[in-house]
């Protein structure tokens, strides 16, 4: 007993891709770029597909989900048959340019293969930079392993989102190392409370001084040198509690663990475990341009009359600055 189904002869562009589960969009698109040829068009001007049409778009489609772009598959295969269809199968010639296609893909899929192992190797840096946020909190885990690792002794809690954003835009600037060694300043201020109270004192005496005190305002040297004697006291504490010494360590650390970048300096592109993985380096001067600081004329004024006082204590503090790094 026969059915009286008829298959059609041809179908239209809706149909072709309900059939091989792609949009009349992307069928056009294939037309466009030279994919696929275009079929021939009925009475009403409309597309028509054919068997050897359904063939070739469902080699499209499966092909194309295995991550070959449209290009790539377009360049492997520029006879419009796909590989081993055979269209007259008379004397083996369309077998060849098969062959000849398969090649390509081949070539294509070892290179797929290649990105695919290293998107694989991307992801597993993803997943354990989200496990070590979820670990140690999503912003002390932006920070690299080699900064996180000098912060663990403190209590949870002690360290201020503040704190934690000004080591994130020093691993920036000067890399890892740069942000432990600044890590130090931090773990005084949160572990001595009366310290702490100091800096917010002449932290928000330094922000008072907005753009309506103008430069030359008594004010800007008197904050200055309460900066100033705010950082000899930090540093005073640093150097007793031992702190200054762990720094020597550091740097002991940091080339054991990268001999080969040791004599390029901390802001070298080299950065470690850290979340400034994949950024392309860029000097410290260059860094500082590009990041930036809202100060008044006034409190850059400050700043440097900080800097001049800190130059007259040099010798007995080398390395420091005003800005405490």
């Amino acid at each position: 007993m026969y059915s009286s189904f008829v298959p059609p002869r041809q179908v239209r562009i809706g149909d072709a891709a309900a059939f091989v589960g792609t949009t009349p969009r992307a069928i056009r698109h294939y037309h466009e770029i030279g994919l696929l040829p275009e079929p021939v068009r009925g009475g009403d001007g409309r597309r028509r597909y054919g068997y050897e049409d359904m063939i070739r778009l469902l080699w499209i489609r499966r092909t194309a989900d295995a991550g070959i772009a449209l290009d790539d598959i377009r360049d492997a295969f520029a006879d419009p048959a796909p590989a081993g269809s055979g269209d007259d199968g008379d004397d083996g010639d369309d077998g060849d340019d098969g062959d000849d296609g398969d090649d390509g893909i081949a070539s294509i899929l070892e290179r797929l293969e290649e990105t695919l192992v290293a998107q694989e190797a991307e992801l597993r840096r993803q997943r354990t930079a989200v496990q070590r946020m979820r670990t140690e909190g999503s912003r002390m885990g932006l920070l690299s392993d080699f900064v996180t690792g000098r912060l663990k002794s403190l209590p949870a809690g002690s360290l201020r989102q503040a704190d934690l954003d000004t080591l994130l835009v020093t691993e920036r600037i000067l890399g890892p190392l740069g942000a432990a060694v600044q890590a130090g300043r931090f773990i005084a201020l949160a572990t001595h409370p009366d310290l702490r109270e100091e800096s917010d004192r002449v932290d928000a005496a330094e922000e008072a001084l907005d753009d309506t005190v103008a430069v030359d305002d008594p004010r800007v040297a008197r904050v200055a040198a309460e900066r100033h004697a705010f950082e000899e006291a930090l540093h005073a504490l640093i150097e007793d509690s031992g702190l200054a010494a762990s720094d020597d360590a550091l740097f002991d650390s940091w080339d054991a663990l990268h001999p080969a970048v040791a004599d390029e300096g901390a802001g070298a592109d080299e950065t470690g475990q850290g979340s400034d993985r994949g950024h392309e380096f860029m000097s410290v001067i260059e860094a500082i341009g590009k990041m930036p600081y809202d100060f008044s004329p006034a409190r850059l004024r400050c700043m440097e009359l900080a800097e001049e006082l800190s130059l007259t204590t040099a010798p007995a503090h080398p390395g420091r600055s005003a800005f405490g790094t």
